[in-house]
């Protein structure tokens, strides 16, 4: 299967602001589940300098800087990719990562430390993680599949096109939040259980065809030897050729698709998403 993308950003200031150096992460990844096939980025007004690289979880980002003040910045990304994962499953888990909570042996599980951290976890929301490690008898993967699918079945679900992920803590206390806010209860759920987790931006098939598509977010969990394997809380499935992948970060700031600072005050977005599927042919 096949989507094509074609995503618009516009950032309108009442007056000119001077723009700090800004951060794009618009470009697909290109791993085992997707192949990126053509890309293409414009901003307007132009940088006067651009670098790409590959930031700390290796997303590829884009950096650029801006010459003069400017009372608008628009950004559109122009893309197409093959989705080639059909099966979520298509892995063995050794024996010592069947039950709960997962252990990692280093140098992995030094390396995944972030991943896992507790730090911030409130102790409800460690509850409910150990509720549903209960009656998934503490088993890893049934953990997963059925934390994804109570929170797809008990959590309403709500758009909030701005504005940083809520708390886990806060999503739980609601009973309800947007995509990202449910990613992110998923994510401290997991860790909760010793389950490397993080943050994923990108987008989904299910918004081909939409008028109100916006990005789309969910987690991603560590399993040793399957690697990074997403879920997907607000649909309640485990991700396979569904999901265009983008950025992944322990912290979702980190995925964030645009991040940069600028002087002045006051700003409005606009944003813009089309999405077209194309299925591959039949065998």
């Amino acid at each position: 299967m096949t989507i094509l993308v074609q995503h618009s950003t516009t950032y309108h200031y009442p007056n000119a602001v001077r723009l700090e150096p800004h951060t794009f992460r618009l470009r697909p990844r290109m791993t085992t589940t997707q192949r990126l096939l053509a890309f293409q980025i414009q901003i307007l007004p132009a940088p006067e300098g651009t670098t790409e690289c590959l930031d700390q979880d290796g997303n590829l980002a884009l950096r650029a800087w801006f010459p003069a003040p400017v009372c608008e910045l628009s950004v559109q990304s122009d893309f197409t990719v093959e989705l080639i994962r059909e099966n979520p499953f298509d892995f063995l888990i050794r024996d010592e990562s069947l039950n709960l909570p997962l252990w990692y042996s280093d140098p992995l599980g030094a390396a995944l430390a972030p991943y896992r951290s507790q730090a911030q976890i409130g102790e409800e929301v460690a509850k409910f993680a150990k509720s549903v490690a209960a009656n998934s008898q503490w088993n890893t993967l049934s953990f997963l599949t059925g934390l994804c699918r109570q929170i797809f079945v008990t959590f309403g679900q709500m758009i909030r096109p701005e504005g940083q992920p809520w708390t886990s803590a806060e999503t739980l206390h609601r009973m309800q939040g947007s995509c990202r806010d449910l990613a992110v209860l998923f994510c401290d759920c997991c860790r909760v259980m010793g389950i490397a987790a993080r943050f994923v931006s990108g987008y989904e098939c299910a918004s081909a065809g939409r008028s109100d598509s916006y990005m789309h977010a969910w987690a991603e969990v560590y399993l040793p030897a399957a690697g990074w394997r997403g879920y997907d809380p607000s649909r309640g499935i485990v991700v396979a050729d569904t999901h265009v992948a983008v950025a992944a970060a322990v912290d979702p700031a980190l995925a964030s698709p645009v991040t940069g600072a600028y002087f002045g005050s006051g700003s409005r977005m606009d944003t813009a998403l089309r999405l077209q599927v194309q299925p591959g042919p039949t065998l």
